[in-house]
């Protein structure tokens, strides 16, 4: 069995959609996702589980929820470490 290529330029690599949404949903809000990433999973009855299923099945939204995550993804760490 051979290992998987390592993906070093890959931002992503190693980050799970959960982790991607739960971290998100700290630090934005179901609200601010929504606006925005208009996917009716964030605005009606949002959760990190439904939130899964759609995305998963889904992937033009899971690349705009990416792109979202990436976007802010820097902001965060800057905000902690202060």
């Amino acid at each position: 069995m051979t290992t998987p290529p390592a993906q070093p330029r890959n931002p992503l690599h190693g980050i799970t959609l959960e982790r991607m949404l739960t971290e998100m949903v700290q630090h934005l809000g179901w609200k601010k996702m929504a606006d925005e990433v208009r996917i009716a999973c964030f605005t009606s009855d949002p959760s990190v589980s439904s939130s899964l299923k759609f995305l998963r099945k889904t992937p033009w939204a899971r690349k705009k929820v990416e792109r979202l995550y990436l976007d802010y993804r820097d902001d965060w760490g800057s905000a902690n470490a202060t």
